[in-house]
């Protein structure tokens, strides 16, 4: 089973400073991930601060409205690696393999009742 990931950016929040104008503060985001073989997705939904020096001038700044989805989503995959990385696509592969292999409610053996309708399941 191959898994391929993508990447989306559902929210950005910024703070304004002096030199460095809508400097992005948090971002939210989503990966993705799509089983090759069975079509079905895993989705993780997560949250990355960033802590901006409005003094620090050694690198470049991109302006809020020079930016792209790639330049933010670069800046998010330096901080999600290692053990976070591993969680996140953990928790997508086990949402991927409830659709490939469902859990179902299930009729007690020993009971005569029928089995009750759980709430969205009609």
């Amino acid at each position: 089973m191959t898994i391929s990931y993508e990447w989306r950016i559902t929210g950005l929040k910024t703070k304004d400073f002096d030199i460095k104008p809508a400097s992005i503060v948090q971002t939210y985001w989503q990966k993705i991930g799509t089983d090759s073989e069975t079509g079905h997705t895993g989705t993780f939904s997560g949250a990355t601060p960033f802590t901006v020096d409005p003094t620090d001038e050694s690198g470049p700044f991109i302006p809020f409205g020079q930016l792209t989805e790639a330049d933010v989503i670069a800046w998010i995959k330096t901080i999600v690696v290692g053990e976070y990385e591993r969680h996140v696509n953990e928790h997508i592969q086990k949402e991927i393999d409830g659709k490939v292999t469902p859990i179902k409610e299930a009729k007690l053996p020993w009971s005569t009742e029928p089995l009750p309708v759980m709430p969205g399941s009609v």
